[in-house]
């Protein structure tokens, strides 16, 4: 999924391998895709 790939991308830019920090980018992620209005599109 493109939101898993740009958290790790984050994550790896930024040498971050701490799990907690990992689910926080997801979860900040999370929030974005909520305000555009989770939608998917296939």
């Amino acid at each position: 999924m493109k939101i898993s790939q740009e958290v790790r991308d984050f994550a790896a830019e930024n040498d971050i391998v701490n799990n907690e920090v990992i689910a926080k980018g997801f979860e900040e992620k999370s929030k974005e895709f909520k305000a555009k209005g989770s939608k998917v599109y296939l």
